[in-house]
């Protein structure tokens, strides 16, 4: 009696990149993840102060309460335009971010070319970032999101999202 083991992985060949590029390592993309969040940090952080967020999250935790949901979404746009400003430029010159320059590594489609700065920002950045402002399903989203980086292609959601890949830079 043969039974099929209901867990085991699919038997479907997977098709191999029609681009000779080699992925970039998993080191190199989480370091440049952390530049790239650095300088969003040093951008956004003052705008937050002086926009007022800090002092009504100090006033939320004393009180026991969270921010409210409408502000943190409004940050969350705030960032996400501040991401667009700041690392408009080299995505849409190279496929990308100033992280990625430092790092030798860029991100590109299918085929190995440079995705439109318009895919780049509409489905590989914005969606996630989005719905990790989520309370409580947010974290989970984003920690599936960069945990997908240890599948075989190293391909995170955003990037299945957006078909493109990470790798190195010539």
């Amino acid at each position: 009696m043969d039974e099929q083991n209901p867990y085991r992985g699919p038997d479907a060949a997977v098709a191999e990149f029609s681009s000779g590029d080699e992925l970039a390592g998993r080191g190199a993309r989480l370091g440049a993840a952390i530049i790239d969040a650095i300088i969003l940090m040093v951008i956004v952080m003052p705008l937050m102060y002086m926009g007022g967020y800090w002092t009504t999250a100090m006033a939320a935790a004393q009180a026991g309460e969270q921010v409210g949901l409408g502000t943190t979404l409004m940050w969350a746009v705030v960032g996400l335009v501040v991401f667009a400003i700041v690392q408009g430029i080299p995505l849409n010159a190279s496929g990308q971010t100033w992280g990625k320059k430092v790092l030798k590594i860029k991100i590109v489609d299918m085929q190995g070319g440079k995705p439109p700065l318009g895919r780049l920002l509409g489905l590989r950045y914005f969606p996630v970032q989005l719905a990790s402002n989520i309370p409580l399903l947010g974290p989970v989203v984003a920690l599936v999101d960069v945990l997908m980086i240890f599948r075989n292609d190293r391909r995170c959601g955003h990037d299945l999202i957006a078909g493109t890949r990470v790798v190195h830079a010539d």
